[in-house]
């Protein structure tokens, strides 16, 4: 089997490191974060692996992983670096890029769950769950699997018919749009 020559190019870093806020340069691979991920069993790339591609800049590798789909997010990366690197937050900035390019995710249901997530978010200010799961529902095509389950949440008083609403939409938005003026 021939060895693939990989030619470093530096023109992610920055990208990634404005989006996600972290800084992606000071990684020195001590893999720290993947021996404390849950999930790296599921993974096609170790977390210290998608910092290192993002330093490399192996952009299409990375968005066609599953890794970036993957991870819980659950931050025992972030508490186990010794440079405080929020890989869950670099996963999210790839993730954002995939969709703005077009890549197909390698795992479309969870895919679908980020969308539905960040729409019910961008339109109602918080989730509404609902309203949520019926878009994930719709994405997915799976209209009655969970049908028992959701029946049995709304009985017990989990699931709200309708949304709550914000007190301040205005500042919310301009947070949503990265616009300055309001401290979150």
């Amino acid at each position: 089997m021939a060895e693939q020559q990989i030619i470093p190019s530096y023109q992610l870093v920055a990208p990634v490191a404005r989006q996600s806020g972290q800084p992606v340069s000071r990684c020195y691979q001590c893999h720290k974060c993947t021996a404390g991920c849950p999930v790296t069993m599921a993974m096609d790339l170790m977390p210290h692996q998608v910092v290192r591609f993002v330093q490399l800049g192996l952009e299409e590798e990375l968005l066609k992983s599953k890794t970036i789909w993957q991870c819980a997010a659950c931050r025992t990366c972030v508490s186990r670096c010794p440079n405080g690197i929020d890989i869950a937050a670099i996963n999210d900035a790839l993730k954002q890029r995939a969709l703005a390019k077009g890549i197909q995710p390698a795992l479309p249901e969870v895919a679908a769950f980020h969308q539905a997530f960040l729409a019910s978010v961008k339109s109602k200010g918080r989730v509404h769950e609902l309203g949520m799961i019926i878009a994930f529902k719709m994405k997915t095509g799976t209209y009655f699997q969970d049908v028992p389950l959701g029946l049995n949440m709304f009985r017990r008083g989990k699931l709200r018919l309708l949304p709550e609403g914000l007190k301040n939409k205005a500042r919310f938005r301009a947070l949503w749009q990265g616009e300055k003026g309001g401290q979150a």
